[in-house]
């Protein structure tokens, strides 16, 4: 997992992929609180998912993993508390994956290591990155704005 802002990007030292790197010019390139819900191509294969929604108690929001793409999670709007855990055996899956959502979901992070996204604030999720989007900060539910873009681990 790789955190940023939108801000410092020029300044940072990371040395991301094209694909990735593509995406994150398109969310500085766009003012998403003028766009409707919704998905907005990127470039082939890339896809930005547009999305409003009020976070939730951490205890109810799931961890989970994806195997085909990255995510890029951006937040436009409000704040959210994400947890975060290496995949690794010791997880106990949930929901197992599903290839066509590409998704699959577990019981708890473990280690559960924690990270506030705030507006303008990023976090790029690679495969073995299991993650619980979605917290309210202090379980206090805030309406966010966020955009997640799927980036194809074959682009990398």
């Amino acid at each position: 997992m790789f955190i940023g802002t939108i801000e410092t990007l020029e300044s940072s030292h990371v040395e991301y992929p094209a694909a990735i790197r593509q995406a994150l010019e398109y969310l500085r390139a766009h003012d998403f609180t003028q766009m409707a819900d919704g998905a907005y191509e990127v470039a082939p294969g890339i896809k930005a998912n547009v999305q409003r929604y009020q976070t939730k108690p951490v205890a109810e929001c799931r961890p989970e993993a994806h195997e085909k793409y990255v995510d890029i999670q951006y937040i436009v709007e409000g704040e959210e508390y994400m947890g975060w855990c290496p995949l690794s055996p010791d997880l106990m899956v949930s929901e197992a994956y599903d290839a066509g959502k590409d998704v699959g979901f577990y019981e708890k992070l473990v280690p559960d290591s924690d990270i506030v996204l705030t507006p303008g604030g990023f976090a790029v999720l690679y495969p073995e990155d299991v993650h619980r989007p979605k917290g309210a900060v202090d379980d206090e539910p805030v309406q966010v704005t966020k955009v997640v873009v799927k980036v194809p681990v074959d682009q990398l």
